[in-house]
């Protein structure tokens, strides 16, 4: 991914008219949880939670994690999932899912959670009308870690992901471990030849193979098809994506199987082979009953590299043997596999004025529904996000000003948009409407080229050859 050395921050674009307005919160890079207006102001600033990713609560609250492990020997587990309040106080807590004694640190209780959990009352973790997550009571669905050796997988030592469920006090009433269900997954011969040799080793001071790492879980709620009597969408099933494997499944809660799957072949249907290869995915939800596209899967389709299978020329191995350079963000029927909607970078206008794709984000990312049928999207790696209209119209664009502690890259795992009404600390902010910039006239201060200067080059050059700084556009040249 290339990028310009210089660009704005902050607030770039926004259409007080066409977006659905609230606040936003994401993880600001070695900072804390930020919550930001439509304009970009931080309206609070929760210093020193983590977020893995953090979610907003009505009343001003919000969810994320106060522990990171030791990363010699974790990966990419926190040590707890907390709630906080507006004033940052912990409210709820939960670390006891396995009791962890690292060389060089003291033993500990810890959650291991990673990439996603959800409160009772909302299936998704974001703004649903009429389905708040609950705030003083209820259970929790927590994705974690568990290392195991599956034979079946490989002979090596696995970080694995499990999904369990948490009680307000501390109980954990359910579990499902990932590789009990490797039979079940539909891996070619040649995809199991690649795990078995690596099962994606991760470095710490023990190599371990991350050979699923789902990074989004979520129950399906209320929706139609199962209203219409398929019951492989129970509302307390369980959605998930694993982003090293390109699959998308759903597992039935009270059995465990998985009664329904995309991937990791997506040659295997004519219906699969017209939505085309979805790889690295984040985020895949149902979209909740209430919200326009309700029922319908959406997922940000990443791109960049993943998968397991036969080796080619740019996989000599058969690791990551899937790439593409740009990303989707698709809406689908999960019954037929009709593509409904979807935005990439021929959506954004191809490529932008620097020749680079205009939407591209290899790693994390997500994207929400909106009531008014808009999306916004995190193209993470980028700390870039944005509101569209169904039409694919840009309405609302905000980069992270938050570099972290290296000074060299902003991403945001994942964020969200509520409604003001969420947030009473704080009255609903003026909106100033942000046009988008003419970037071609944009210039640094101190750069600004002078009218004399211009005229000097114009008659200097008797065209452009010679003005690399100059907008051809901008040129009139006088016949004398």
């Amino acid at each position: 991914m290339a990028a310009p050395t210089i660009y704005p921050t902050g607030t770039t674009v926004f259409d007080p008219e066409k977006t659905w307005s609230g606040y936003t919160l994401y993880i600001a890079r070695d900072t804390g949880a930020a919550l930001v207006d439509m304009n970009g102001n931080v309206i609070q600033l929760w210093e020193g939670l983590h977020g893995f990713p953090c979610k907003p609560l009505p009343g001003g609250m919000v969810m994320g994690s106060l522990g990171v492990r030791d990363p010699q020997y974790g990966y990419m587990d926190h040590t707890d999932v907390v709630q906080v309040n507006w004033e940052g106080e912990v409210t709820w807590k939960f670390d006891q899912y396995e009791f962890i004694e690292d060389p060089g640190n003291e033993g500990m209780w810890m959650a291991r959670q990673h990439h996603d959990f959800q409160r009772e009352g909302n299936p998704v973790g974001y703004y649903v009308p009429g389905m708040d997550p609950m705030t003083e009571g209820g259970s929790t669905i927590i994705l974690g870690h568990k290392n195991l050796v599956n034979p079946k997988i490989s002979d090596k030592m696995l970080v694995d992901d499990v999904i369990y469920e948490v009680t307000w006090d501390g109980d954990i009433v359910w579990e499902w471990v990932c590789s009990d269900h490797f039979d079940e997954m539909g891996f070619s011969e040649e995809a199991k030849n690649i795990l078995c040799r690596n099962p994606n080793m991760v470095i710490g001071k023990g190599l371990v193979g991350d050979w699923m790492h789902i990074n989004s879980v979520s129950t399906l709620g209320p929706n139609r098809w199962y209203d219409a009597g398929d019951e492989r969408f129970h509302p307390d099933n369980i959605i998930w994506d694993g982003r090293m494997a390109n699959i998308m499944a759903i597992v039935d809660k009270k059995s465990g199987k998985i009664v329904w799957q995309v991937g990791p072949d997506y040659r295997s249907s004519p219906e699969l082979r017209k939505i085309g290869w979805i790889i690295g995915q984040h985020h895949a939800h149902m979209i909740p009953k209430g919200l326009p596209g309700e029922g319908n899967i959406l997922v940000f389709d990443n791109g960049g590299f993943a998968g397991y299978g036969a080796p080619n020329p740019s996989s000599p191995t058969g690791h990551n043997n899937a790439l593409r350079e740009y990303s989707r963000v698709l809406e689908f029927d999960p019954i037929t596999l009709k593509l409904v909607w979807m935005y990439t970078y021929f959506e954004a206008g191809y490529l932008n004025r620097m020749g680079r794709y205009h939407f591209f984000s290899p790693l994390i990312s997500s994207a929400q529904r909106l009531p008014n049928g808009n999306t916004m999207i995190t193209e993470g790696s980028n700390g870039r996000m944005l509101e569209v209209t169904s039409d694919h119209e840009l309405v609302w664009e905000y980069i992270s000003p938050y570099f972290g502690e290296d000074g060299k890259s902003n991403h945001v795992y994942r964020a969200y948009r509520v409604p003001c009404e969420w947030v009473p600390q704080v009255r609903a902010p003026e909106e100033i409407p942000v046009p988008r910039m003419d970037i071609s006239r944009f210039r640094v201060p101190g750069t600004e080229w002078k009218e004399e200067q211009r005229k000097t080059a114009v008659k200097g050059a008797r065209g452009y050859a010679s003005m690399p700084q100059l907008c051809v556009a901008d040129l009139t040249i006088d016949e004398d």
